[in-house]
């Protein structure tokens, strides 16, 4: 639980500056808690959409804040903590992608959402966990560029047989440090739970895996579900959320892999402190926004929402 004088004093602040609070599942609980609106990426993206308020707080990774700018040039944009970021949205590089468009003909470069905004602006569309089988079986091009992320791309490619898919080496180093035997050892300790895996795991863990699917997706299950017993398979931030909407039901991690430092660099300290300190926004050329848009703007159109 907040302190009662820290969260008293970010909700006077967020009205003073008029500073709506952004905050994806992976960061701290107390972070959760008090923010405005919490979600995946693709809630996030959409919702920032929607803001009232001049000044968005995002508590994330960076590429989350790009994103949020990209789509509101006239918002200020801040994160919570500015070291915060994403290793894996740094895994693609323009050379190749330019690279591919020269051989392939007929390619469409998807890039997942975690990514940089340079990487974005050379790409034809974006994509979340939860939204990229549906984008990618209506795209036209029969060859796919999916970057940055390997596994991602691999669990979308086994199921349109149909396209041609063209790997990068990307990957998250969270969900590629859960391995198979981690799985195997949780089942032994809890055999009646579900394993729940999200798609950035490897081939061999989703394999194991009851359901697949984005953060929000794995949330949805748990809700519906009649289980009372879950093995997660994806960063522990996931862990307060489940745990609020579902006092009921247990859940379980499967090691001490499934930690991002770089989520947890915010804190509710943090929050606190660049409310106090409302500088250092993200700053993008509205050249490169231009650019960077497209991508997300398609993916929007595509998915209906």
């Amino acid at each position: 639980m907040i302190d009662k004088n820290i969260r008293n004093e970010i909700i006077q602040l967020k009205k003073e500056k008029n500073v709506a609070i952004l905050a994806h599942y992976y960061v701290d609980g107390e972070v959760q808690e008090i923010a405005d609106y919490v979600g995946d990426s693709y809630y996030l993206a959409k919702r920032a959409m929607m803001i009232a308020q001049e000044n968005i707080l995002f508590c994330g990774v960076v590429f989350m804040g790009e994103s949020a700018k990209i789509l509101n040039p006239q918002k200020k944009v801040y994160m919570a903590d500015d070291s915060a970021d994403c290793p894996m949205a740094h895994m693609a590089d323009i050379e190749k992608i330019q690279e591919v468009r020269r051989k392939y003909n007929d390619v469409a470069v998807v890039c997942y959402v975690n990514s940089t905004t340079e990487i974005k602006a050379e790409s034809d569309v974006c994509v979340t966990s939860s939204n990229a089988l549906k984008i990618v079986r209506a795209l036209p091009n029969k060859f796919i560029y999916f970057i940055p992320d390997y596994n991602l791309a691999h669990y979308i490619s086994k199921q349109v047989p149909e396209k041609k898919f063209i790997f990068n080496d990307g990957f998250c180093h969270v969900h590629k440090s859960i391995h198979s035997t981690d799985i195997r050892a949780a089942k032994q300790i809890h055999p009646d739970a579900l394993v729940l895996a999200h798609p950035e795991c490897t081939e061999e863990v989703l394999e194991l895996a009851d359901f697949i699917g984005s953060t929000s997706q794995i949330i949805d299950f748990v809700e519906q579900s009649n289980c009372s017993a879950f093995i997660i398979c994806t960063e522990i931030g996931i862990f307060y959320d489940l745990m609020q909407r579902n006092t009921d039901k247990r859940f379980y991690s499967v090691g001490h892999r499934q930690f991002c430092p770089n989520m947890k660099k915010v804190r509710i300290e943090n929050v606190l402190n660049k409310l106090k300190n409302l500088q250092g926004d993200i700053e993008i050329t509205e050249d490169l926004r231009m650019a960077a848009v497209k991508p997300l703007d398609r993916m929007l159109e595509m998915t209906g929402k």
